[in-house]
């Protein structure tokens, strides 16, 4: 069932500013994340916690569809990987393929009319699925040692808060912007 959110196709020019707008938050906010984790004395860590790099790429999803979101996703940790060195190395691909997920199943299920939250539940299972395919794959079909299926179980409880911020700020956000765009 589709719901009163469907709205006209976005411009090339739209889609192009929201995959450089989603980019940008998705390069930045981890940074911002990790510089306050170092003041904090925790490192790194906060960033697993609070999963920053996950919340413009899934609300991109949501407010530019699927194109806008998967390619910001594919491309927002290899762009912070090349200015950053994060993430390392060993988790690049799998995250460039959990993040696409994240927008690309933001983006299919945008008009789907269900809670706001239930589709932002719906976008981090169908991102994280793909990532444990995409582990799965490189561990028992390749043989790659540089991660391993326990990881993703262990991210789960360790990224809680993070996945609760996305619960709390993407639903408001995108209802703030329809409610805004109807005036």
């Amino acid at each position: 069932m589709i719901s009163s959110r469907t709205s006209k196709k976005l411009t090339f020019k739209a889609q192009t500013l929201a995959t450089g707008m989603a980019l940008v938050g998705a390069v930045l906010l981890p940074q911002l994340i990790h510089v306050l984790g170092k003041a904090l004395g925790v490192g790194t860590a906060l960033g697993g916690a609070l999963l920053p790099m996950h919340l413009p790429i899934i609300l991109a999803g949501m407010m530019a569809g699927p194109f806008v979101g998967g390619i910001a996703g594919a491309f927002a940790p290899l762009l912070s990987y090349a200015l950053t060195g994060m993430p390392y190395i060993n988790s690049l691909p799998f995250m460039m393929v959990e993040v696409c997920f994240y927008g690309a199943v933001a983006g299919l299920i945008k008009n789907v009319n269900m809670p706001l939250m239930l589709k932002v539940l719906l976008a981090q299972i169908g991102g994280r699925a793909m990532r444990a395919v995409a582990v799965a794959i490189a561990v028992y079909g390749f043989g790659f040692g540089g991660t391993s299926l326990m990881s993703l179980l262990i991210s789960i409880p360790e990224g809680i808060l993070g996945l609760a911020l996305q619960w709390a700020v993407i639903p408001v956000v995108v209802y703030a912007v329809d409610r805004k765009a109807k005036e």
